[in-house]
């Protein structure tokens, strides 16, 4: 356990009621994640990511457990997420939605822009700051939600497969864009991935889940240097290995889910 984390998860429980049935949807999840790290989540479907990421986001509520996140400054939010797709006002401009968050917390104008701006460059649409979001492609669409995410200043930032719909070249390039971003920024990042290649290239730390009720079974440290380029994740032997471990994790607990 890291001695001072950004967030902590103790013994954390959610199960969902529907007329005389319950599902457990996480069981007794405990985790620290330290101040800057990277960390994926990768289980099988069902599993209870997403659920973790809402409770986190407090879109749920928990049954039982708690957990924390470590304030650094009072001013900012507690966190900002990221969703697969349409996660965008449609009614907004480009620039309308990466402002939105700092817009409603009443910072000076000068600021908004001044962030929306360094934004916006970052995830290169300067140039389409006026359009709408139906004018944009899926991958625009994504820069967006990345932009408004980082530019809110969050502590803490929840992303649930943001790259998930996309084909791969785009998918690659996002990659790239939010790793550039997050090591200028170094926030705090949670991010849940069914790509075992993705949670290797992005993250610090792979959290294994099981399969429906979501406990965390192990976790599988990544501690090639950064910058890092996709090449090295797949011509690595010591990387090749934790695919596998990865791998044999997931066929194991889909099989298991089954019966």
């Amino acid at each position: 356990m890291s001695p001072n984390p950004k967030i902590s998860i103790h013994q954390l429980t959610k199960v969902f009621y529907k007329k005389q049935n319950s599902v457990s949807a996480l069981e007794n999840i405990t985790l620290d994640i330290k101040d800057g790290e990277f960390v994926c989540l990768v289980g099988p479907s069902g599993c209870g990511k997403t659920t973790l990421l809402r409770i986190l986001a407090g879109l749920e509520n928990q049954s039982s457990g708690e957990f924390t996140i470590k304030k650094s400054d009072q001013s900012r939010p507690n966190q900002s997420m990221v969703f697969q797709e349409r996660g965008i006002l449609p009614w907004l401009t480009v620039e309308e939605n990466v402002a939105f968050g700092l817009t409603m917390r009443h910072l000076p104008k000068s600021l908004v822009k001044e962030r929306t701006s360094h934004f916006l460059s970052k995830v290169g649409l300067t140039k389409f700051a006026k359009m709408y979001p139906k004018e944009l492609s899926g991958g625009m669409i994504q820069r967006v939600s990345i932009a408004r995410a980082f530019a809110n200043d969050p502590e803490i930032l929840l992303m649930d497969e943001p790259f998930g719909a996309l084909d791969e070249q785009n998918k690659y390039i996002l990659q790239e864009e939010l790793l550039s971003i997050w090591s200028e920024t170094k926030k705090t990042v949670l991010f849940i991935t069914h790509s075992i290649d993705e949670a290797l290239y992005l993250s610090d730390r792979v959290l294994l889940m099981s399969a429906q009720p979501g406990k965390i079974i192990n976790e599988i440290i990544i501690d090639l240097p950064r910058p890092r380029k996709l090449e090295d994740i797949r011509t690595n032997p010591e990387i090749t290995s934790k695919f596998m471990e990865i791998w044999s994790h997931l066929q194991v607990e889909v099989q298991g889910s089954r019966f």
